[in-house]
Parts: structure tokens; sequence; C-alpha cells
């Protein structure tokens, strides 16, 4: 047992929204919860009725009837959520119609701007004038080649106002990376702007753009957002016939009127894509009110969001993570924007951005704490942060000196969360709890409504601590309503469901902890099986990057004399060689820390890593170049020249 680094004071609990739903649960439903883990208990046992409650508390706007919350199907993935209800996506986030400020962007080179809640809700309309006069209608795809700008929310909101299905790619995919994603969606309207900035650099966005558009025979109209420039030339992209496009200002109807068009619950919203590191990219289509509750839940109880905070993630609008974010206008909350590197022009870049924007809830990624402590940046040295109270991390587990670094070198007064979930669900299975105390390494507890469990091969739940599969045993509102183009649903089943059937099979390595957490070990797929023991890539990474001289690591399981023996590729610091000495320190500290089983047969250094396009590193990719196999999907990497640095290495021939 760890001792807690944070629990919040008796005051912060008392006023926290948690607390508030937990009051209307006892008042409205007579049922006796007065703490977390007892809410958690009735949310699974009853979840008709949490799901049903949420809604009231959250004042989804819907037009509900008496029909059954919940409709089972033959199978897990079959049920119905709410069939009878009515709602649409952005009639929700644009509640609100005032002065208050619902946008704030910001850029690596410190541009700012703001809109309010009114200025946005007339954007809205202007914009989905121009859709409906571009011929979208409810089902129709809209598209975004769009680095993370106020115009990029705005079109999102103007296409779910139609009920349009909105899909977004941040400016670093290629051509074939687009091509693959939005080929498959065949969307009739795609809005880009003219390039981006990061890293310093200004980067095109319309020659690339021209590429897919050769290719992407769909789209009849193209809207092009100054952003490098102040007059891109949108005709660029006409293909001979001016009027298909149009420059961002010149598109739609001011002062047009925004009318919501109410669909049924699981009408489709947002089609999202898996990393397509192995092969064509899933296209995961989810419905507009299972992401809407699963959202005001994560947000409202698990992130304890008001209408009167500021929100950030830094995240671009390829990663889920931008699509959450958004969905912080129905609480009426500001979300603060960001484009560029979070390094550019130093790596105070965010904290200044969260300082001078009173940001309450900061959200990024594990990697990003890591590299900023790898940096020697702290913030809590150069910048006071009177408005923060949370921090939300996500991307990979968080290992447990991420959590000493937040504490120590950011702020000791506040709320760590580590969460997980996924693409695949638009959220998340395992997040924080504002009520509970954090302990350090440990993911504090599943979600609610979330029967989140481990198991083993066998689908037999683990005792704390046992390693085994993250698995959700009963179905929620955000699991997808399906695939793009899988009219059998063969694809959807196979990604989830077949090796565990009546269970969600989420693909990631787990263990319960004795506080109710979770630690998340890696990725089942990326497992090593030395000896056939089970070895998370986690536990391996969390050791080797405490070392000062390392920057980042990637380890695979090798094929070698009829076992497996494990490898470990590291990163290091400029200036540093991977000696004898650097290699024995490497294995002192994962014996030390793990077991005998998880120390490394080989360590070599790379230059590079390979990682997605929204930033994951890529075992499985490695671990086929090292065996000489194909790598089938090289456009879903973002570096993908750096896989050259793992073919034919001669210390992994001895």
């Amino acid at each position: 047992m760890t001792a807690a680094l944070w629990h919040p004071d008796p005051a912060r609990s008392a006023a926290s929204n948690l607390a508030q739903f937990m009051r209307c649960v006892r008042e409205r439903r007579g049922v006796a919860v007065t703490d977390y883990d007892a809410l958690q208990r009735w949310s699974i046992e009853r979840p008709e009725e949490f799901w049903s409650e949420l809604a009231h508390f959250t004042d989804v706007i819907a037009t509900f009837d008496a029909s059954p919350v919940y409709v089972p199907g033959a199978h897990l993935q079959d049920g119905q959520w709410f069939p009878k209800a009515k709602l649409n996506f952005a009639e929700n986030l644009l509640r609100f119609k005032d002065d208050h400020c619902a946008l704030v962007f910001s850029n690596e080179r410190g541009a700012r701007r703001t809109l309010s809640y009114r200025q946005l809700h007339a954007e809205v309309g202007r914009i989905a004038a121009g859709l409906t006069a571009a011929g979208v209608v409810a089902g129709d795809r809209v598209a975004a080649f769009m680095p993370n700008l106020p115009e990029t929310v705005i079109t999102m909101l103007a296409a779910s106002s139609l009920g349009a299905v909105f899909s977004s790619c941040s400016p670093d995919f290629g051509i074939s990376g687009v091509l693959d994603r939005f080929g498959q969606i065949a969307p009739k309207v795609l809005v880009t702007a003219d390039g981006c900035f990061y890293g310093g650099k200004t980067l095109d966005s319309l020659t690339p753009i021209a590429g897919v558009l050769a290719q992407l025979p769909s789209v009849r109209q193209v809207v092009v957002v100054p952003y490098v420039g102040t007059a891109p030339d949108a005709q660029s992209l006409a293909n001979g016939d001016a009027r298909r496009a149009n420059l961002w200002q010149d598109f739609g109807a001011a002062g047009a009127k925004l009318a919501f068009v109410r669909l049924p619950f699981a009408h489709p919203l947002y089609v999202l894509y898996s990393s397509g590191t192995t092969g064509a990219p899933k296209c995961i289509v989810h419905g507009a009110g299972g992401t809407l509750l699963q959202h005001l839940k994560e947000h409202v109880l698990h992130t304890d969001l008001r209408r009167g905070d500021r929100l950030f993630y830094f995240t671009t609008c390829g990663w889920m993570m931008w699509n959450w974010l958004v969905s912080g206008l129905a609480s009426g909350a500001t979300l603060v924007l960001f484009d560029g590197s979070p390094f550019q022009p130093d790596p105070g870049v965010l904290w200044r951005l969260a300082a001078a924007e009173h940001v309450a809830i900061f959200g990024t990624s594990a990697k990003y704490l890591a590299a900023l402590e790898k940096a020697d940046y702290r913030p809590r040295e150069h910048i006071a942060l009177p408005a923060l109270r949370t921090v939300l991390s996500t991307g990979s587990p968080l290992a447990p000196e991420g959590f000493d670094f937040v504490y120590r070198d950011i702020k000791p007064d506040l709320h760590l969360a580590s969460i997980s979930g996924g693409t695949d669900i638009v959220s998340c299975f395992c997040l924080g709890n504002p009520s509970g105390s954090v302990h350090r390494g440990e993911i504090q507890c599943a979600g609610l409504g979330m029967a989140v469990d481990v198991v083993d091969a066998h689908g037999v739940s683990l005792p704390v601590d046992a390693k085994g599969e993250l698995v959700c045993r009963a179905p929620f509102p955000s699991m997808p309503i399906g695939f793009w183009n899988d009219a059998d649903g063969s694809k959807y089943r196979s990604a989830y469901f077949e090796r565990y059937p009546g269970l969600w099979h989420h693909g990631d390595y787990a263990s319960r902890t004795s506080h109710g957490g979770f630690v998340i070990h890696g990725r089942s797929d990326a497992v090593l099986n030395p000896g056939g023991i089970r070895i998370g890539t986690a536990e391996i990474y969390r050791q080797v990057e405490r070392l000062p001289e390392i920057l980042e690591s990637l380890c695979i399981g090798q094929d070698w004399q009829g076992d497996v023996r494990v490898v470990l590729f590291v990163r290091l610091r400029e200036g540093v060689a991977l000696d004898d000495a650097l290699q024995q320190r490497i294995r002192d500290t994962i014996r030390a820390n793990t077991t005998s089983r998880h120390v490394p047969a080989r360590i070599v250094a790379v230059p590079d890593i390979p990682r997605t396009l929204s930033g994951k590193i890529v075992e499985l990719a490695v671990r086929k170049v090292v065996h000489g196999a194909a790598v089938d999907n090289l456009d879903a990497l973002a570096n993908p020249q750096a896989l050259e640095h793992f073919r034919n290495r001669p210390e992994l021939a001895e």
C-alpha cells in the first residue's frame, strides 16, 4: 500500500459536481450512495437508472419518451440506448448564447483570438448555411484537414447541427494518410487551412490537399481558411469550377438563423480512425447521443468541470482528445485551443498560456510530461498557476515518476488524473475521481457506468495486482455504432468481441490495485513473452526512462533460439554514448525495480523512434522490421524513415 500523493480537502469534495450528483441520486432514486465506490456499484448494477439520472443531472437537451432506456440485443454490441430519444449534438454544445467566452485560441507564435458563445453561435449558423447550400444533409460527411483552430470547432458544430457526420485529420497527415481515411468515407465538403506553424516553421497545406482532392471525387465544395497567409489561392483547388472553392470568410450566409435537426440518439456524429499501422485504418463511427452523454459524465463528474472554468488539452485534430475537448462547450466552459509545438519557442510555452488564460484543467500526454522533465523544465520555478486545479494525462501510461514530477515541479495541490480509454470508445474506461486519493502510478478508478474488469485467458476475473486483459462486461452508450463500410458488422465484432464472447476486449494489459484503481502495463499486442512470462512494455519504459541519459525507449520481443528475448532500443540525450557502463546501469535499474525476466538481452541505441501520427510509439512495426517482415502501412507513421534504424542490426544477429 502506497501513501496518497494527494487528497482533496473536505470543502472541495463537498462542493464538487460528483457530491451534488450523489445527493440527487439519494433524493430522486432513494439509493444510499455516500462515496464513489457505492455510486460506481449502483451505476453498474442499475445502468438504466444511472444513465437516465445522468441525462437529467446534466440537462441534456433531447426529446425523451417513456420507452426503456436500454433495449438489449442478441449480443453485447447489439443493444440500443434511448431508442426513442431525439437530440442534436450541436444544440447541446451551443445551449448558451451569451457574451461568456467560448473559445480562446493561441499558437506558438503568440497569436491570440477569442470568440464568445454569441459569436460562436453566429459563426456556426453562417457555416451551416454554407453547408446546406452545398447540398449537405443528415448523414453526409464533412471533413476537415485542419490545425486546432476555432474554425475547426465551428465546422464540426455546423455539420452536426444538420446531422452530418464530421471527421478530421491534422496537417501532419500526408496525402496517403488522408486518403486512407477520407477516401473511405467520401466527404461531400472538405475544409482546409492554407497551412500551419510547427517548431518555428511554416508548413503548406494547399499542395498536399490538392493531391488529396485529385483522388477524392466525392468532394463538391472546398473551403479554405486563411491562417498562415491572408489571401490564399482557393481557386487552385477549384478544378476548373470557380464555385467549387471558397475562402472561409466568403462561405455561407451571415446572419443565417441556426436550426438544429433532432435525430435518433444513435445517429452518427463522428468518424474516428484507428492508427492504421497494420493495414488501412478502421473507420470507427460514433453516435451523437452516446458521445454526448459519456463526455458529459467525464467532464462534469470525473473532471469537475464548471461553467466558469477554462479547459485546455494539448491535442491535434487527428487525436480523439480533440473531440473530447470540444464537448466541454456542453458545460459552458471556455475551451483554450493551441496550435504548434509544445516546445516552441521554449518548454514554457504551454505553461505561460495556462497562466495567462487562467486554465483550471490542463490536459496533455504522459510523453509530454516526461519530455518536459527530461528538458529540465520545472513550471513551478517559473510560473504561478493559482487557477490550475486539475492535470489530466493520457496517450500512454503515466509512470510513477511522472506523478512525482507533477506534484513536485508543477503544483503540489491539484488533482492529477491519469486517464485511459481511446479512439475506440471516444472516451475512457479508467480515469479520475475528484473526491478520491491519488496514488503514485495508479489510475484512480473505473468510470461510472463502466463494468471494467481484468481477466485471464478464459475471461475469469483476476485478483488485485494480477496482470491480465482489460475488458468491459456490460454495454455502455459510447460503444461505436459500428465501422464504416462494414455492412455485416464482421470487422466490428472481430475488433472487440471475438476473443471474449459477451465482453468488450480493449487490448490493454492491465491490473487492479488495492486502492480500487488500475495500472496499464502496455498494449496487449506488444506484451513480451520471454520464457512464457508475460511482461508489459510500460513496466520496462518506466524504469529505463528514469535515467537522465535516456530520452525515450522502445522494447520488443525478438524470436531467438526457440524462445523470445527482450530487446531494448534507446534514444540517448545528445552527447551520450551507449557504453558498457550505461548498459549496465540500465540493466541494474530494470532488475532492481522489476524482475530478472524484464532485463533486456540486447540494448541498442537508435537516433529516432517511429511513432504514429497521433504520437504513439509502434512496437509492432519495429518487431516486424527486426524479423524481416513488411510493415503494412507506412503512411500511418509520422516518421516512417525511423524504421530503417532497426533493420539488419548486427547487435541482434548474435
